[in-house]
């Protein structure tokens, strides 16, 4: 951030001197907004799940380096949709609430969908620091397998399929992901990991390289098999968890959300539940409070903390958050306008009420303009990944570049911060505390 703008930044976070408070038909536009592009966002993320479950099928009945490359485009295409979702996440959600009936009701899946980073060993083989395969993986155990680590419970993978994958994610601990988009783009790229240190590529050399997993994997190799109906349990898994949370967005509301949950989330927000369950419905401002604490939390502490300073301050290519495709660039920018798309009310053709538009004029303009600077640095690391260096090679301390991400992370972090502001003009009481997760890496 400029010295001009980080001067009107605090000079406008000690006054915050904002606009009247909306009224509460204002304040339901917003939610009214929020989940036209929730139901929309959701909707394509399914769609161009389906699609990539349909390519990887037709490369596991027919593997060649075409239906490969087919595979490939179908997961990268996927991504692009499913990104601008996750900002919908840490608001209590159909995606990962933690507690009470809509927990119950959708499962929390995200784990399940996006978790990561992962331990690849525990999926498939990985080379070792000697060159040599490592074994007592998932694909090639016989029998009963246990990940380990803590409390882990072992389960039987004789045939790999959607049930055996799920009871083995996150089983034993966080990094023992066995399920979602993660898993998938292992099974396809293969590995990109450094090992004599954080900056000497061992496996996969060059700045535009990524993962390069050879077909003999799926054809000639003695585990071929195996790995194919791991990516076809996996695909169809993706499809069946976004169908449960697209779900949760539908128009039409079930008459007994005890039974069907379908449409009674997005119906509880909006204050359109019936009968029994009316007593689901959540006040307004309760939901606009979720809604807004989870945007500053996900931009702040996820996207600006996890997602980008834990690799460029380290630097690690393992804590990418697309390490085998080397994908990390649309992640970010993905993330970032998920993030835009609901503060501004704006996705594809949808365009309703801003969460900006009750700000005063002085802090909007503050908060646009470091909005302007952030999506400028995100276009020159999408830029420069797509011609000179991934984002594995941005983040080396001896690439210019690195210095750009490292400033993008401290912006996205006063962007959380916003939030605060953001809140306070549309009548929600927030702290800095609640923008931020209290569990985030402390770097």
């Amino acid at each position: 951030m400029n010295t001009m703008l980080k001067t009107a930044y605090i000079s406008v976070a000690m006054s915050a001197v904002l606009a009247a408070t909306p009224t509460k038909d204002v304040k339901t536009a917003i939610l009214d907004n929020y989940a036209a592009i929730a139901t929309a966002n959701y909707t394509d993320a399914l769609k161009n799940a389906k699609s990539m479950e349909l390519s990887i099928k037709a490369f596991v009945a027919a593997p060649s380096e075409a239906t490969l490359a087919d595979a490939k485009s179908a997961w990268l295409k996927a991504r692009e949709s499913y990104g601008t979702t996750e900002a919908f996440r840490l608001s209590n959600g159909p995606i990962d609430a933690e507690e009470g009936w809509i927990a119950e009701s959708y499962g929390a899946l995200e784990g399940q969908i996006n978790a990561w980073p992962l331990d690849e060993n525990m999926i498939d083989y990985t080379i070792d620091a000697d060159g040599k395969k490592t074994s007592g993986n998932i694909i090639d155990t016989r029998g009963k397998f246990n990940p380990g680590g803590e409390n882990s419970k072992e389960v039987d993978v004789t045939t790999i399929n959607a049930e055996a994958i799920t009871a083995l994610n996150e089983n034993g601990g966080e990094a023992n992901v066995a399920t979602g988009y993660h898993a998938i783009e292992f099974l396809l790229w293969g590995q990109d990991q450094d090992y004599s240190n954080f900056t000497k590529d061992a496996i996969t050399n060059g700045p535009m390289s990524a993962g390069e997993r050879p077909l003999s994997d799926y054809t000639t190799d003695a585990d071929a098999d195996r790995r194919k109906a791991y990516l076809v349990a996996a695909s169809e898994k993706i499809v069946a968890d976004l169908q449960t949370v697209d779900g949760a967005w539908d128009t039409a509301i079930s008459a007994d959300c005890s039974k069907d949950a379908t449409g009674c989330y997005r119906g509880a927000i909006l204050g359109q539940l019936k009968g029994k369950d009316a007593a689901k419905n959540i006040p307004v401002k309760e939901v606009l409070k979720q809604i807004m604490a989870g945007l500053g939390v996900f931009i702040k502490s996820e996207l600006a903390n996890e997602r980008i300073a834990v690799a460029v301050l380290t630097p690690s290519e393992e804590d990418e958050h697309s390490c085998f495709s080397d994908n990390t660039h649309r992640d970010i920018a993905q993330n970032y306008q998920g993030f835009k798309n609901i503060l501004i009310g704006q996705y594809g053709s949808i365009k309703g009420a801003s969460m900006l538009d009750a700000l005063d004029p002085k802090t909007k303009k503050v908060m646009t303009n470091m909005m302007s600077s952030i999506e400028a640095k995100i276009a020159k690391i999408d830029a420069t990944a797509k011609t000179t260096a991934h984002f594995d090679y941005q983040i080396r301390s001896d690439n210019p570049m690195s210095g750009e991400i490292k400033k993008l992370k401290n912006e996205m972090r006063r962007l959380g911060d916003m939030m605060v502001l953001v809140a306070k003009a549309n009548g929600i009481r927030l702290s800095t505390d609640d923008v931020t997760d209290p569990e985030e890496t402390k770097l």
